[in-house]
């Protein structure tokens, strides 16, 4: 019993009590208190204590077999007959639990109830699920067959899996996990193929500083003397899960002299994942792995993947039921999504499940104040900052106090420390240090911009990494980084390029959220908000930047073109635009989705000062024709192509990983026959064309065409032939083929 008090704690328990009932639970602790003559808690101290706090209160002043006894008779006492069952069969549980040890396999059916047990408990809280019900549900085939599938590789051979589950922030990648190992634990997936599934949480391990992959496992293990031998014997019966690996900020671009294969050896904790999924460490062993997509893309040549699958998030059907629960009005809902839906870069945000219920909550509280939604939805700063706004101000108040200007000035202050140290978990510590009072954290709690972090004690976490970068682009317009509290916040100007050439990799919106609150209608929010006119200098130190980035082909080289590309969209300046456009000579982007089209589209349709276009389009144009979207797609990439005609001075085109369906390569056909279309260089590496090649091949024939580069694209034997016949006939220039 004392065991499972020390292993999953009496917390658990006192959250299934309601407000109500928790207080009830108090005044009866004390009467038994006094009753039994037990040494005495004070009547203040338990009066104020969290739910949290009273399990620690009564584990400190008595034994885990007096504190059990105690809580069980208040139970008896408030009739809550469902918890005193529950924790009768959780300890008859505990007894099954360490009878396992005796039988031949032991230690693997001692880690599997342990590791059920702890899913069933603490994750319930980590997910904010309040009834373990939820995670107990009965796993169906289907639900077997998916977890199951997330393992089967890729690659031919008998290779061990290293599986790459990719997604943004929010999506359920961690939920995901938790439930495959639940699977497991309940004997329902990979019995045969796994003896050990260890969780490794990368918040966690980077806390460590210095470790050992023993002493990761020994944290996992249900006692302090985990078998560590046996469990390393037969290392292809093991599955590593390793979550959120962005937070490790490791680019696995170690020498290989630096790993280390000894197991039993501690290493700083960046060391020690580069040498387990590079394989230095147990190769024999699988993982299964989750990570930001710009987290894999930046990792992906230096590691051997058998399979990456990516988690989508909310469909469209699940956003639209979503907005129909939350508004009565069906044709009114109907008006909003459809609002929503039209504007592809808040209809991706609404794919993550926090996301969607900021989006819904924000339009129903503007259109409830009689406000007109069409503006909000004009660009996604404008709808996080009305979201923003409206936590801190009254709903029947027209201006915030003077301590809610506060709270929020000290809340944007702690969020841009938390960008420039890629710290996402704040301890009590730090909310103070940026002037977030402790009587101010139940406010900002309440409306639900922070939540309590689950990963430790007293610390806290942004509702969303967006919500915090947004945040955190407050500051940086109503303050200078001399200002902040913290010597890692940086200049405005290191902000941009240090987002522009993408070397934060967590940074997803903050560059372009600067831009987007430059815009006429933001400035007059904060304006409005802070009740002081803000300053112009930081348009005119943005206008600098990128005044720097184009008299400079070495820096437009390292830029990332998707991320200018966002910066100016948020902005949404027409006169602006164009200026920033013509002042750029080479651009590389890569279009992962069709909201990337869009905003290249709006960007590149204003260039004619180009000399170099490097772009991906992955599998964008590859799509079949049953996506609503198709038409307005093509009429997206026509504009993106026509960047090849209005800028008379374009040499060189890289198309690089991508596939082409017919119509879409017969776009970027058309444009490159064009008679203004000077190109010189054409580089069309690991493309694959879903027609015919001949018109590729066609390309060849323009007589300005001096270098050919078909490296990584495949060619079949008739291929070939004809691109012999091509480059044999007179009209043909090219120098060099590659």
């Amino acid at each position: 019993m004392a065991s499972f008090f020390s292993d999953f704690g009496l917390m658990w328990y006192l959250e299934e009590l309601n407000k109500k009932e928790f207080m009830k639970f108090k005044e009866l602790l004390q009467q038994e208190i006094l009753q039994l003559g037990l040494k005495h808690i004070s009547w203040t101290e338990v009066k104020k204590a969290s739910r949290e706090d009273l399990a620690n209160l009564l584990l400190k002043h008595y034994e885990e077999k007096k504190a059990w006894d105690m809580t069980f008779k208040i139970f008896q006492k408030m009739n809550r007959q469902d918890l005193m069952e529950r924790a009768g069969r959780e300890i008859a549980d505990v007894v099954d639990f360490f009878s396992l040890v005796l039988t031949d396999s032991g230690h693997s059916k001692l880690y599997q109830v342990h590791l059920k047990k702890k899913l069933t408990h603490d994750y319930a809280r980590k997910f904010n699920i309040k009834d373990q019900d939820s995670l107990k549900q009965k796993f169906t085939q289907d639900d077997c067959d998916h977890f199951e599938n997330l393992l089967i590789s890729k690659a031919t051979g008998k290779k061990p899996h290293m599986v790459f589950l990719q997604g943004v922030a929010g999506i359920g990648k961690s939920l995901m996990l938790t439930k495959l190992m639940l699977a497991w634990s309940e004997g329902m997936v990979f019995q045969n193929k796994f003896s050990y599934i260890f969780y490794f949480c990368c918040q966690d391990v980077k806390k460590m500083k210095r470790a050992s992959l023993a002493e990761l496992i020994s944290k996992e293990w249900p006692n302090a003397s985990a078998p560590i031998e046996e469990i390393l014997s037969q290392p292809e019966k093991l599955l590593f899960v390793i979550d959120n690996l962005e937070v490790m900020e490791c680019d696995m671009s170690e020498w290989e002299s630096e790993l280390c294969d000894d197991c039993m050896e501690k290493q700083p904790v960046n060391i020690l994942m580069s040498s387990l999924l590079r394989r230095k460490m147990l190769p024999e062993s699988s993982f299964l792995v989750s990570a930001t997509p710009e987290t894999f893309e930046k990792i992906e040549d230096r590691i051997e993947c058998t399979n990456v699958k990516m988690m989508a998030g909310f469909n469209e059907s699940s956003i639209k039921v979503y907005f129909y629960s939350l508004f009565q009005d069906r044709n009114r809902t109907q008006e909003i999504f459809s609002l929503v839906r039209e504007n592809e870069q808040l209809f991706s945000v609404c794919q993550v499940p926090v996301l969607c219920w900021m989006v819904a909550t924000c339009l129903k509280k503007e259109i409830e104040k009689g406000r007109d939604p069409v503006s909000i939805c004009r660009r996604i700063t404008s709808l996080y900052t009305t979201y923003i706004f409206n936590l801190f101000i009254p709903h029947s108040a027209q201006y915030p106090s003077k301590k809610s200007q506060d709270q929020l000035q000290g809340l944007c202050s702690l969020a841009a420390e938390g960008m420039w140290t890629d710290t996402f978990v704040f301890a009590e510590e730090a909310l103070r240090r940026n002037g977030i009072m402790d009587s101010d954290i139940s406010t900002l709690l309440d409306v639900r911009i922070l939540e309590k972090s689950k990963e430790s004690e007293k610390s806290y976490i942004f509702l969303h990494p967006s919500i915090q970068e947004v945040c955190a682009a407050i500051f940086h317009l109503l303050k200078s980084h001399v200002d902040h509290p913290s010597q890692d916040v940086k200049s405005i100007e290191a902000l941009i390029f240090t987002f522009l050439k993408k070397v934060k990799i967590q940074w997803i919106f903050f560059g372009s959220f600067i831009f987007g609150l430059l815009h006429e209608s933001e400035q007059k929010k904060l304006e409005a908000f802070f009740g002081h006119q803000l300053s112009q200098e930081i348009k005119r130190q943005l206008y600098q930047c990128l005044e720097t980035i184009s008299g400079n082909k070495e820096l437009q080289e390292q830029i990332d073109g998707m991320k200018l590309f966002y910066c100016l969209f948020e902005m949404d300046d027409e006169a602006f635009l164009p200026q920033v456009m013509n002042c750029m000579e080479q651009i590389k982007f890569v279009a992962k989705d069709y909201s990337d089209v869009i905003v290249a589209a709006h960007c590149l349709q204003h260039c004619s000062t180009l000399k170099k276009l490097s772009l991906s389009t992955q599998n964008i144009l590859s799509e079949g024709q049953e996506h609503s979207y198709t038409e307005k797609l093509l009429i997206c990439w026509h504009h993106v192509c026509s960047v090849l005609t209005s800028s008379k001075d374009i040499h060189v085109l890289q198309v690089k990983d991508t596939n082409f369906n017919e119509r879409a390569f017969l776009v970027l056909y058309s444009h490159l026959k064009y008679p203004s279309c000077i190109l010189k260089v054409l580089e069309v590496n690991n493309v694959t064309l879903l027609c015919d090649n001949r018109l590729l091949f066609e390309l060849i024939q323009n007589q300005r065409l001096q270098l050919l580069n078909l490296s990584l694209t495949f060619l079949s034997h008739n291929d070939v032939k004809l691109l012999c016949d091509v480059l044999n006939q007179a009209e043909c220039n090219i120098e060099k083929l590659m």
